[in-house]
């Protein structure tokens, strides 16, 4: 099975971004920089350092997208009540649309809504807490019953709704074209990308090095190799507090075919949105940590059957028959919060996004190069704030606390 499940060119090759020429500056002059993973975090990164004038190589171990961001679901939405994630996520969709275009990667604007079914006080009490914390921070959303959904939305089962939240800065995208076109936009702005390029990272002194034994010394590494970045850093000695996890998602053709919104059923745990060939639906998650090396990227035998029948009673109107189905993976961290900043001199990580990596890799990208050239992290997102060698389980998706206030 391909590793880019939508369809798209993960080469970066015929990529092109005509924008921010004129935003180039010498911040970074003088500074050679690794980026070790051309994921969609990775490539932003590796963009947004190149285009202040820093000496930027972008290695992967395969080609750019061709791992977790290839098989992501490209889902971009803002509906974030904590004000830090509130607007890393809108910066985010402000990017996509910024970037975006018929020469370099689409982004489709979306009403993402998300709904409890009745009898399920407890997510139905979240998902109204949710909307007006999300309103007090300036996010544009929502709160709706079953029936005002109904006359919004008339492709969506809401007989069984108690509540709704809808965010309207939202969309869609091709996560392997973005990744290949900011990798490609990278190169434009004076980076080298070195594709099929295993490296291994080591410090005192910072540097990576290739698998014939060749060092690359420089003056900072980010390590952003999603379910690997782990791995890397512990061959290093720098042990970090992150588990990579199996999901799973379908892509099926639909009659009379499906233009918004972009739905999660919080109650039965499952998203879907429109897709060129029909809808692109997921959950599939399984809470136990993964090999990144050696886990199955075939869904289950069971979870396209038992997903459709899932989608089928939210849309009753609809046929629906699989196109394909794949797994990917998705890093976890104890408190649910992503690892995003400095490990030590030299050395930087961006990993452990709980499933929602792809749609703020735009903002995390360009503040990350930031913190390499100098700026202030992100505090809450601090990856010194565990030693590396917590006991923790695995659960889907990102915590909310109310208590992080900035991103300073």
């Amino acid at each position: 099975m391909s590793n880019d499940p939508l369809g798209g060119d993960a080469t970066g090759d015929d990529a092109d971004l005509a924008v921010g020429a004129d935003a180039f500056v010498d911040r970074g002059a003088g500074l050679e920089v690794a980026v070790v993973g051309a994921g969609a975090v990775g490539a932003t990164a590796a963009y947004d350092l190149a285009r202040e004038g820093t000496d930027v190589t972008l290695y992967d171990g395969g080609q750019v997208a061709s791992g977790s961001s290839g098989r992501a679901a490209g889902i971009c939405y803002d509906a974030f009540a904590d004000p830090i994630d509130a607007e890393l996520a809108g910066d985010s969709i402000e990017r996509f649309r910024a970037l975006s275009g018929d020469e370099t990667f689409p982004f489709v604007e979306c009403p993402y809504v998300w709904l409890a079914r009745e009898g399920d006080d407890e997510h139905a009490d979240a998902i109204r807490e949710q909307v007006s914390r999300m309103q007090d921070h300036g996010v544009v959303a929502l709160e709706m019953d079953g029936n005002a959904l109904a006359d919004r939305f008339d492709a969506l089962r809401t007989d069984d709704v108690a509540v709704t939240g809808i965010a309207g800065a939202a969309g869609y995208t091709e996560p392997a074209s973005y990744t290949a076109c900011l990798a490609a936009a990278a190169t434009g702005a004076g980076a080298t990308l070195e594709t099929e390029t295993p490296v291994d990272v080591r410090t005192d002194p910072t540097r990576v090095v290739r698998e014939d034994g060749s060092d690359h010394a420089v003056d900072a590494v980010l390590v952003a190799a999603g379910a690997h970045t782990k791995q890397l850093l512990a061959e290093a000695g720098v042990p970090i507090a992150m588990k990579p996890y199996r999901v799973q998602a379908l892509i099926a053709s639909v009659t009379d075919g499906l233009t918004e919104p972009i739905c999660y059923d919080a109650t039965e745990g499952f998203y879907v949105r429109p897709h060129p060939d029909g809808i692109l639906a997921g959950n599939g998650t399984e809470e136990v940590e993964a090999d990144p090396d050696e886990y199955d990227r075939d869904a289950t035998d069971e979870f396209a059957p038992d997903l459709l029948e899932r989608v089928s009673h939210r849309y009753p109107n609809a046929t629906f028959d699989l196109e394909r189905a794949w797994a990917g993976l998705c890093t976890a961290t104890p408190d649910r919060d992503p690892l995003v900043g400095r490990l030590e001199d030299g050395l930087y990580v961006a990993t452990g996004f709980q499933g929602h990596g792809f749609m703020r890799a735009p903002a995390i990208g360009e503040r990350i190069a930031g913190q390499i050239l100098g700026d202030d992290g992100i505090n809450a997102f601090d990856p010194t704030r565990f030693d590396g060698d917590e006991e923790f389980s695995i659960s889907e998706g990102m915590t909310i606390d109310w208590d992080k206030t900035s991103t300073e």
